[in-house]
């Protein structure tokens, strides 16, 4: 792989162009060859944004168009985020293998890397790329490059004195030790090592008991000797210190950078909560026009887009159909441009990713615009296709209208569909299973809808045994018995107007049954809504564009970071009550006060780099996302021209009403005067899995990949009363 391979790259059946790959000295980034030579960073992609990489015929770009090459020998590397997937050829099977096998150990191997381990890798990638004769010396000239390439601008006095006080042989270069002893320097963290001194006193190590001292002052559960001579032996490098139970500030910095010193709770990150009450007492993670990949005009409809909400955790899909040729249905945005795929590629899409990420039910949300004939094709491809995976008949036949558990249903789909009413269903009954209109259209269209009604086929209604779709015209008053298995589907604006008007009603009904909440029609662009408002009211199926980022689809992968990314978060307590007295209105009094003292950040990303002397000028800010009483956000002030290590120590306050619906963002924005600031990155998570006491926040990018090493450095307390 360093040696490089020529990779045919395929895009079409003609577009088939071999291209040389090969691997960089970091490990860390693949650099390839374009027909057109671009920026250098438009050259390279980074190990540690890749999703998955599939062997043979695994990509729908393969499958449509690599039939002239054997399975053996292709590939598909497929990315986080929105990057297109890249489907590529070997000469044989043994150098497809050899890239496959490759890149996996690649990626096993960032994966176990310690922030640390990042952080000397990344310094030392720079370091190669400004070493511009490449004689592993370093000229003043060559570190001041470095310096602007890790994003600070220090002033050259500074950086001279730094450098001569490391130019121990005096020659104006500076090699081997002394690059390191340069490094160390850059790197220092004096907020760290303070911490560090307040903590171990005179000898400047800390013993297992001051350890301990520092872990009750985090408010960290569980803390006893024991535990704090556990974290020596895992994160002190020094061994002899390691053997008289002692840490020093290297083994400290490890142990502050490590997942146990995020402000994500480690214990949060896998399954921990009770996955054995309703679906309705669950957000689900729910995706709108599922199949588009771009914008719901003319953007292309993929299988691909349904594998990449899988791999998000997503566990709402839907499926716009329509008749197609040839008697087979097929899925795309109806009176519009995108392109179309097959049904029955989308189930198969369904049966082969849907559990890769998560073992709990995916709900399959039909939009159903097919005739009758077409519709029995469907249900025809949903049994044979998924087999036993399907839900076809009520899982406790006593209690047909209960709704189960995502436990009870792992490993299962369901079909969310029109139900035919029991006593009419031979004769077709006409109904349609469009999704309602936005308010402006709904007369018109109700009239065009009675013109060219469909019926509902009994095969297709036969599938929908847990999420029968009907309307939801008024809410019901209390003594109408729930109908738990009736699931109703919802614009954005007619769920915030019965938020609005209805508040606790709402909330009551959604402690039974399931809502659906989707984005306005006229939203051409694809852009989203908010999803916290209608998380405040209870609704589960809150569907938004998952191909389009923005705060939106951050507030939802925060919503859905926890409980393993399974796709299933348990509902407060307030909002699973049958008699809940839940207003998000009128939440009540301030419950509690969450304080963050924002310190450092470290490494951020830079903006533009073509250009090596913008150098980003960062701010903090903080939201809070809840009920509307608690929404907030304050920021910090700006730092100029330093990306590597800014220093804030700045303190920011929020009173909170219902802190058991709030989300925490941390933002790092790029000041700028003359226009609006740009996204460096975010971190977003719920505030009952946050951390009190010094935490790291690890920054993800627009798209939610790793932004590593870039961090945040904050002190968190959270006082309830």
């Amino acid at each position: 792989m360093l040696r490089g391979s020529r990779l045919c790259k395929i895009r079409s059946r003609t577009w088939h162009k071999e291209r040389l790959y090969r691997l960089q000295e970091d490990g860390l980034s693949v650099w390839f060859q374009r027909r057109i030579p671009r920026a250098p960073s438009q050259h390279i992609f980074f190990v540690q944004h890749i999703e998955a990489v599939r062997e043979g015929h695994q990509s729908e770009g393969l499958r449509r168009f690599g039939g002239a090459f054997p399975p053996a020998r292709c590939l598909t590397i497929a990315f986080k985020g929105r990057r297109k997937n890249l489907d590529l050829a070997a000469a044989t099977p043994e150098e497809a293998q050899r890239w496959v096998r490759g890149l996996a150990k690649l990626r096993a191997r960032l994966d176990a890397m310690s922030q640390r381990e990042r952080l000397d890798h990344w310094i030392h990638s720079y370091l190669h790329r400004a070493d511009s004769n490449q004689d592993s010396k370093m000229s003043f000239k060559e570190i001041k490059s470095l310096l602007r390439m890790v994003n600070v601008d220090m002033n050259d006095m500074y950086a001279y004195r730094l450098f001569k006080e490391c130019d121990h042989s005096n020659n104006e270069r500076l090699e081997g030790a002394e690059i390191e002893e340069f490094l160390r320097r850059l790197l220092k963290r004096p907020e760290l090592e303070e911490i560090f001194h307040r903590y171990s006193g005179e000898d400047r190590v800390l013993s297992a008991p001051e350890l301990l001292e520092f872990l009750e002052d985090q408010g960290e559960d569980g803390a006893t000797l024991a535990r704090a001579q556990q974290l020596i032996h895992t994160y002190e490098l020094n061994e002899t210190a390691k053997q008289h139970e002692l840490m020093t500030l290297d083994g400290f910095m490890m142990y502050l950078l490590s997942p146990e010193g995020a402000a994500l709770d480690p214990a949060h990150t896998c399954v921990f909560q009770d996955m054995d009450q309703p679906l309705s007492h669950y957000f689900i993670s729910s995706s709108h026009n599922t199949y588009l990949t771009d914008s719901q005009i003319g953007g292309p409809s993929s299988t691909e887009a349904y594998v990449r909400a899988f791999a998000q955790g997503c566990r709402c899909v839907e499926l716009d159909c329509w008749e197609g040729p040839g008697g087979e249905p097929v899925i795309y945005h109806g009176h519009t441009l995108t392109s179309k795929i097959l049904f029955r590629d989308v189930v198969q899409a369904v049966r082969d990713h849907a559990f890769t990420l998560s073992p709990y039910p995916v709900i399959l949300s039909l939009e159903n615009h097919c005739g009758l004939e077409q519709q029995a094709v469907m249900a025809r491809h949903l049994r044979t296709i998924l087999g036993d995976v399907l839900v076809t008949q009520a899982l406790d036949s006593q209690n047909p209208e209960e709704l189960p558990s995502p436990e009870q249903l792992k490993g299962r789909v369901l079909v969310k569909g029109k139900k035919l009413p029991v006593a009419r269903s031979e004769d077709g009954r006409i109904l349609s299973d469009q999704e309602e209109e936005d308010e402006e259209e709904e007369e018109a269209e109700a009239t065009e809808q009675r013109r060219r009604a469909k019926q509902i086929s009994p095969e297709l209604s036969a599938l929908a045994v847990y999420c029968c779709a009907t309307r939801l015209r008024t809410l019901r008053p209390n003594p109408v018995p729930p109908q738990p298995c009736q699931v109703s589907s919802l614009s954005e604006r007619k769920a915030k107007k019965l938020i609005r008007e209805a508040g606790n009603s709402f909330v009551r009904h959604n402690t039974r049954q399931l809502t659906r909440v989707y984005p306005l029609g006229l939203r051409m662009n694809s852009a989203n809504y908010s999803p916290q408002e209608m998380w405040n009211s209870g609704c589960q199926l809150v569907a938004l564009n998952f191909q389009t980022p923005g705060y939106e689809m951050d507030l939802n992968a925060g919503r859905f970071l926890i409980n393993g990314q399974c796709g299933y978060i348990l509902k407060p307590a307030c909002l699973r009550q049958p008699d809940t007295t839940f207003d998000p209105e009128c939440p009540g009094p301030p419950r509690t006060t969450l304080t963050i003292q924002v310190l450092t950040a470290q490494q951020l990303p830079k903006l533009n780099t073509e250009k090596p002397n913008s150098i980003v000028d960062p701010l903090v800010r903080v939201e809070i996302h809840g009920v509307p009483a608690d929404c907030a956000r304050k920021e910090t002030n700006y730092v100029l021209n330093n990306g590597f290590n800014p220093r804030w120590g700045q303190t920011l306050q929020f009173q909170l009403r219902a802190p058991e619906l709030v989300l925490v963002r941390f933002v790092v924005e790029d000041y700028d005067t003359t226009s609006p600031n740009d996204f460096v990155g975010q971190f977003t998570l719920p505030l009952n899995s946050l951390k009190q006491g010094y935490r790291h926040i690890h920054l993800l990018s627009k798209d939610g990949a790793s932004l590593s090493p870039a961090t945040l450095f904050v002190h968190i307390r959270i006082q309830r009363f």
